[in-house]
Parts: structure tokens; C-alpha cells; sequence
């Protein structure tokens, strides 16, 4: 039989997720294209990471682990998770995974069901929506405030007897990180209900502001209903390494373990090792990390304070700038337009439909990169006109 005879239709789950992402690919830097596209640390891996992981394949970890996580790295974890909470977490209560995307797929398809309402602010990460589809539910974006924090009021209406609340902090698109006050009012809309809440952290160890950071397992009344969603991809510059985890009630990491088993299987067996590795001395990196991102955000706002008919909020955690642009041209055609022009950004209509007349440009980059994608950016603004 050839291809062309096969009557193949894709499943209606793989169709609904064709008709309704926003997701789209954007390169590296290459050539004479600058990236500032890239949700990716230009970091390499700190170096005894990656000796932990070579050293570990010499130790014979070359088999399958545990299914739902190396034992010493969950206990590990499970430490950690609980001295956020304050209060005990044991191993069983956390799911090692295939990235942190695999533990948001795990999470949703493991709570989601056919018909089930899933709120998550507009704009945000696009995979949530594809994922709540591919499961059958129902999106429900609630736009943000200009400010680029939760409207509250419309948030508590929304929630109104959701399945699931996604959200991640600090954001991707936005850069803004909420707060223990928006915290509190999401604990108080939720109490007495069912609804979960999957705490999307992939970027709290990349926050710039003075306040510490709040995480959603240090608020009462929001921990206990929260699936805690973590990854070692932006903090330790592992991205290619694909390590994540999710910790949350028992009974409902069992279903995302069963998930995440049906689809992924175990994860990496030396990855896991080097993890530790990660977790137990790797804190002066992030250190560093951190105060190199601070000065990259510095200078891309310098640079973009000089473009005429963009509009920046200073980002107060994770790797990226969410301007405005006063041009009368969709956020898709703009990013095609720019190019053009040798620089390569993200549409900020991929993130919903509140953020349409954006662009997300990320400063995990060059410094050199910053100051010449920008330019460039300007140079293809000003061409518009």
C-alpha cells in the first residue's frame, strides 16, 4: 500500500489542537539573523553537572529507574517541596519527568476531563491551551489588567466552578510575578471548591525584584489544592537535558504518574543523578545566572527606551520583555516584517488574544545579541512608516 491510497484523518483530540494553537517555531540565531525568540538560556550547563552526568554513566546508571523517579532524587525533592510548604512532603507525593512540559501534560490530561472548564490568565504560555484541548476541556483566558497583573474580579467570576486554574510566576509572556496578595485572593476564590491549581514555577530562582519570591505552596488555603510545577531547564541552564517534576497531593500525582508512565516512561537514569547534582551545589550558578540576566534586562531596556512607539513594563522575573508597539499591524505580520530585518521575536498574539499588539522578547541572550536585535527591531519599526 502507498501513502497516497491511506484514508488517514488524524484523532479529533490531535485535530482540536491544530485548529486552536497559538504556538509557533521561531530559529536560533544564525547567519545573519539575531534571535530574541528563544526561551532558552545562552548558558552552557555548570561544569560539574556535567561531570555528575558522565561520572554516572561510568557508574553503570544506564538502565531504567523507578517509574515515577529516581528514589534518592524524589526524596531529594520531596525535601525540598516540603521546606517551601513547611510542612512534610514525602517522595510518593512527586513525579519526576521528561521536562517540565511532560509534567504539565501529565498534570492536565491526569485532572481534565471532556467538557471540563480550565482557567489561565490571557496572555500566557501556549502550551496550557494546547494541552487543555488535547484533553477535551474547555479554555476559559482571563485578560489580564494593563499592569499585566490578574483583574481579579473577573478572575474569581471565571473560576466559578472550573476543574483547573494554570497559571505560571514569574510569567512567560509578561515577565511580571504575582504577588502573596494575588496569591491570597486565588486561595479565597478557590476555597470550598474543587478546583485545582497548577502553579506553573519554572522561573522563580529569576526574579529581580527586592520582595522575595511567593511560591503557591507557601500560601494557606492554596497549597494543599496545588499541583507544583518545576523543571531544571531554566535555573541550571539544562534545557537540552529535558528534567522536570511535579509534587502535589498524593492521589492526584498517582493519576499524572500514570499518565506520564503510558506516554514517557521513566526518565533519564544519569539525567536524574546529575539532577542531584543540580540540587546540592549548584546554587552559587544560579547566583551568578541570575545577576547576568539582571544586567541583560538593564541593557534590552535601554535599548528598547530608544525605539520610538514601543511601550516596556520593567519584567520582574524570568528571562523576558512584553513592550507594546503603537504600529497598526497584527503582532504575526510585525514578527514576519521584523525578519525581514534580521531580527527574530515571538508574536504576542501566540500567548491569547489579550496580547495582540505585543511582542515577547526574550534577554537570555548576548549581551552584543540585546543591543544589535533591538536595533533592529527599531530599524524595522521605522520602516513601517
Amino acid at each position: 500500500m502507498t501513502s497516497s491510497s491511506l484514508a488517514f484523518q488524524p484523532s479529533e483530540a490531535v485535530q482540536r489542537v491544530e485548529r486552536t494553537s497559538l504556538r509557533t517555531a521561531q530559529p536560533q540565531s544564525r547567519g545573519g539573523l539575531i534571535s530574541l525568540a528563544m526561551g532558552e538560556p545562552d548558558f552552557a550547563t555548570p561544569p560539574r553537572i556535567r561531570m555528575a552526568a558522565a561520572q554516572a554513566l561510568e557508574d553503570g546508571h544506564t538502565h531504567y529507574t523507578d517509574p515515577q523517579g529516581d528514589p534518592e532524587l524524589r526524596a531529594a525533592l520531596a525535601e525540598r517541596v516540603g521546606g517551601l510548604k513547611g510542612s512534610a512532603v514525602t517522595p510518593g507525593q512527586i513525579l519526576v519527568t521528561h521536562g517540565g512540559s511532560a509534567a504539565l501534560a501529565a498534570a492536565i490530561l491526569a485532572v481534565v476531563n471532556p467538557g471540563d472548564r480550565v482557567v489561565f490568565p490571557d496572555p500566557t504560555y501556549s502550551l496550557y491551551a494546547d494541552l487543555v484541548n488535547l484533553a477535551g476541556g474547555i479554555c476559559v483566558p482571563v485578560p489580564l489588567r494593563p499592569d499585566l497583573h490578574w483583574d481579579l474580579e473577573a478572575l474569581a467570576e471565571a473560576l466559578h466552578g472550573a476543574a483547573l486554574f494554570v497559571f505560571c510566576n514569574p510569567s512567560n509572556p509578561t515577565g511580571a510575578v504575582h504577588t502573596a496578595e494575588e496569591l491570597a485572593a486565588l486561595a479565597d476564590f478557590t476555597a470550598d471548591s474543587g478546583t485545582l491549581v497548577l502553579a506553573d514555577e519554572a522561573y522563580s530562582e529569576l526574579v529581580h525584584t527586592d520582595a522575595p519570591f511567593v511560591s503557591a505552596l507557601q500560601v494557606p488555603g492554596l497549597a494543599e489544592r496545588t499541583l507544583y510545577c518545576q523543571t531544571f531547564s531554566k535555573s541550571y541552564a539544562m534545557t537540552g537535558w529535558r528534567l522536570g517534576y511535579l509534587a502535589g497531593p498524593q492521589e492526584v500525582i498517582a493519576a499524572a504518574a500514570r499518565v506520564h508512565v503510558t506516554i514517557n516512561g521513566s526518565a533519564n537514569s544519569a539525567v536524574q543523578r546529575a539532577a542531584l547534582t543540580a540540587l546540592n551545589t549548584a546554587d552559587a550558578d544560579i547566583s551568578r545566572m541570575r545577576q547576568a540576566y539582571g544586567a541583560r534586562r538593564t541593557l534590552m531596556l535601554d535599548e528598547l527606551s530608544r525605539v520610538k512607539g514601543v511601550h516596556t513594563r520593567t519584567p520582574q522575573g524570568a528571562f523576558y520583555a512584553f513592550p507594546s508597539y503603537d504600529a497598526s499591524i497584527r503582532s504575526a505580520d510585525l514578527v514576519r516584517h521584523l525578519r525581514e530585518h534580521g531580527v527574530a521575536v515571538r508574536p504576542g498574539s501566540e500567548f491569547g488574544a489579550a496580547g495582540e499588539g505585543h511582542l515577547r522578547l526574550s534577554y537570555a541572550a548576548a549581551p552584543k545579541d540585546i543591543v544589535e536585535g533591538v536595533r533592529r527591531l527599531g530599524r524595522g519599526l521605522a520602516a513601517l512608516t
